[in-house]
């Protein structure tokens, strides 16, 4: 690995634990002016518009550009969403905004990778990414949880005679747009790498016919077709088990919000491991060969129902971690390197992330439309783990057989 990865991955880390922070410090913006409860998990929904609306775009647009510059321009525009959120805009539409930036930088994060490195390095590059995105996970919701907590604010702002019960959300947010800013500021470091496929055309019906084209040709290569099927149910299961933590610690554990995003460290850690397991033990290869686990992944939050102390709750969150590094990140290797051989690496990132965040839409959305029913927290654990492990085994009995080459 050479210098522009590691400044790669700096950038990475600085923006995704701004995001990550950022979500949680919206929800205690969404708590202080007393919003419904579902507000909270349509703030995942909202961020993930941008990145279904604008995928025929953002695609072709990290192809046509450096993908460092690219980056750069995604980072300003999360910046703007951030100070718009610190200014009095609602949070779900300022987090809205953030969603924009966070749609263009994805494929042009993960895309460079098959510039600058090849294809043998790629899993390894992927377990990097994905540990340096755990740790912003990680810190992101440590950091989130305690700048929201009103006893910070009121420890830092003291002596300037403010209310600390009134700004410590806001005060949160003024913290969080400075991670933007050095991100933005990595950002210039990262090398030029020559341009890779760009579009003919950048008319609107064949921009729009290049993404259907692309989006029928990932589905339909079957190494496309497995890596694109289990990486969309990762991202809407990720962004679900985040909210779930939440609500299910609050009944099970009596933890209140700032406690409760402390928990999602370990799930965040489990993922490192089983990142880091991955890229040590599974060749591009054999990605298919780690299916299994996902079939797993489904009993874990069932467990969690009869947990009612720290020590197991943390043991068994780490577990669902180590088991989604494992399987996602030689997933996210085989998808980059067919979508770079199909159809070009932003291409390819722009599809996943389309398909991506249409299941975090659904699923966020029917978590929402689940709380808003009244169900019981229990209940929806076992309609969502069950799920996981359904839908996991019917990839894995269509695709055992499949062969990397």
């Amino acid at each position: 690995m050479n210098r522009a990865f590691y400044t790669i991955l700096l950038a990475q880390f600085l923006s995704a634990l701004a995001d990550n922070a950022l979500l949680f410090a919206a929800i205690g913006l969404l708590l202080f002016f007393s919003a419904p409860e579902w507000f909270s998990p349509l703030l995942q929904t909202v961020f993930v518009v941008a990145y279904i609306l604008l995928a025929p775009l953002v695609g072709p647009f990290a192809d046509a550009l450096p993908k460092g510059r690219v980056m750069l321009i995604a980072n300003t525009i999360k910046f703007a969403g951030c100070l718009i959120m610190l200014a009095g805009l609602h949070p779900l539409l300022a987090y809205a905004i953030v969603g924009v930036g966070a749609a263009m930088y994805s494929p042009a994060k993960y895309g460079i990778l098959t510039e600058l490195l090849p294809p043998e390095k790629l899993i390894v590059a992927n377990s990097w990414m994905e540990g340096t995105t755990v740790a912003a996970i990680v810190l992101g919701a440590i950091v989130g949880g305690a700048l929201i907590n009103p006893q910070l604010a009121e420890g830092i702002l003291v002596n300037i005679g403010l209310d600390s019960r009134l700004i410590a959300p806001k005060f949160a947010i003024a913290a969080i747009t400075s991670l933007y800013l050095g991100a933005a500021i990595v950002n210039l470091f990262i090398p030029h790498l020559p341009i890779d496929h760009k579009l003919p055309s950048r008319l609107p019906l064949f921009i729009l016919h290049d993404f259907w084209h692309s989006f029928k040709l990932l589905w339909r290569d079957p190494l496309g077709q497995v890596s694109l099927a289990v990486t969309t149910l990762f991202w809407g299961v990720g962004a679900t088990l985040r909210l779930l933590i939440i609500a299910w610690a609050a009944l099970n554990l009596k933890y209140g919000l700032d406690q409760a995003t402390q928990l999602t460290a370990a799930t965040a850690f489990g993922i490192a491991i089983g990142s880091v397991l991955a890229g040590k033990f599974v060749s591009l290869q054999r990605a298919v060969s780690v299916l299994p686990a996902g079939i797993l992944l489904g009993f874990v939050p069932i467990a969690l129902i009869w947990v009612e102390s720290l020590l197991p709750a943390v043991l068994l969150l780490t577990l669902a971690g180590v088991l989604v590094g494992y399987f996602v990140v030689p997933m996210n290797a085989l998808l980059q390197h067919r979508g770079h051989l199909l159809m070009g690496a932003g291409h390819s990132i722009a599809q996943q992330n389309f398909n991506e965040n249409i299941s975090i839409l659904l699923m966020t959305g029917a978590y929402a439309l689940m709380v808003r029913a009244d169900w019981h927290i229990h209940t929806i654990i076992w309609v969502f783990g069950l799920f996981i492990s359904s839908v996991m085994s019917a990839i894995w009995l269509r695709h055992r057989n499949d062969v990397v080459h």
